[in-house]
């Protein structure tokens, strides 16, 4: 046995930014590090390249229109200097304020300058950070070469990225989209079904969880030691938190899925069976469309109970299927059929609750 497969697994490190929020929730964000900002540096070094090619034609035609005489040498870099200011200070300042923290190179990458809190930046923090960044690191005025070495020294030594601004200005630019795209959560292997059916999920850690569904997505990728590896770590810690043991022969990859399919199957189920119960009590809040509904009785394992289609004489009512003697008996909530009166014919709807339940 391999010491690796002894280790317990922990998840991998996506939301590394480590913000948390004023109601003190950890937001799953991920850090940008030097490499994406920059590349997002040189895209807005083009748009400011850009805009100071136009102003500066923009000034030329001004200055063209006026007599000869009417503007000195120090008019000429007075408006010279209003001009960097503007490109070099206001151009951030402006655009994170006005778009959510992210400059036109940033959102092209993906970025978004936030406080260290998670919060919004602010007028205050945008302006240090401008002014930090002119100064010191880019474009450095005061030791170009100098401070470019510790502007990149600062980022490289950083645990997330930040650079002097942000140090200075209480930021940081974090992520906003996701490396990859999810995969489809894995079917229940039919051999399991049964097994899956019966299984305590009521231990089992959401982040496990968690780090199960993102190796099951990302499985493809690695080799077959790696993955087999990876599968058999996730395996033992996911076996420890759930009851019954599972039947013998069959990988750890395997039993993963069947767990994580079953997890994902009995929240759609949950979901669904709240949704026929505000539909009940709410119609007119709670009508349910047919992406809503759970799938047909063929696709459910083990005679578990599906909605039937709606309530003749009352949209958006669904009243599920009763459950086989074969099933478990599980208390779920029933929504019985319209009563009709036969005076008026309106439908009355009635909604029974399980006994022990609010």
């Amino acid at each position: 046995m391999s010491t690796a497969a002894s280790r317990p697994w922990n998840a991998p490190a996506w939301g590394d930014a480590e913000l948390v929020s004023g109601e003190a929730v950890e937001l799953d964000v991920r850090a940008a590090r030097i490499g994406s900002r920059v590349l997002a540096l040189l895209l807005d070094v083009g748009i400011q390249l850009l805009f100071g090619l136009l102003l500066v034609a923009l000034a030329g035609l001004g200055l063209a229109a006026l007599p000869h005489g009417a503007i000195d040498a120090a008019t000429e870099r007075a408006l010279l200097t209003i001009g960097l200011v503007l490109l070099l200070v206001g151009y951030p300042v402006l655009f994170e304020r006005l778009n959510h923290g992210r400059t036109p190179g940033k959102a092209a990458v993906g970025l978004r300058v936030v406080s260290v809190d998670g919060a919004p930046v602010g007028v205050r923090q945008s302006l240090a950070r401008a002014l930090v960044g002119v100064a010191v690191e880019w474009p450095g005025l005061v030791l170009p070469l100098l401070s470019w070495v510790a502007g990149v020294t600062v980022m490289l030594s950083d645990s997330r990225g930040r650079r002097l601004g942000d140090l200075v200005a209480g930021t940081m630019v974090v992520h906003t989209r996701t490396a990859t795209s999810w995969r489809p959560v894995p079917a229940t292997v039919p051999a399991l079904r049964g097994w899956a059916y019966t299984l305590d999920l009521s231990r089992l850690d959401p982040k496990l969880a968690l780090a199960t569904r993102q190796y099951l997505a990302r499985a493809h990728l690695f080799t077959g030691a790696a993955s087999d590896d990876l599968a058999l770590r996730l395996w033992r810690e996911v076996a420890t938190a759930i009851t019954p043991p599972p039947p013998g022969g069959l990988p750890a990859a395997v039993y993963l899925a069947a767990v994580l399919g079953e997890r994902h199957r009995r929240a759609r189920h949950r979901l669904a069976e709240e949704r026929v119960l505000t539909a009940a009590l709410w119609p007119r809040l709670g009508l349910l469309t047919e992406a809503d509904r759970p799938a047909g009785p063929a696709s459910a394992p083990l005679g578990v109970p599906w909605p039937r289609p709606a309530v003749p004489g009352h949209p958006g009512v669904v009243a599920p299927e009763p459950p086989p003697t074969s099933a478990p008996a599980q208390s779920r909530p029933a929504v019985r059929p319209s009563t009709v009166a036969e005076s008026d014919r309106t439908p009355v709807p009635d909604v029974e609750r399980a006994p022990g339940r609010p």
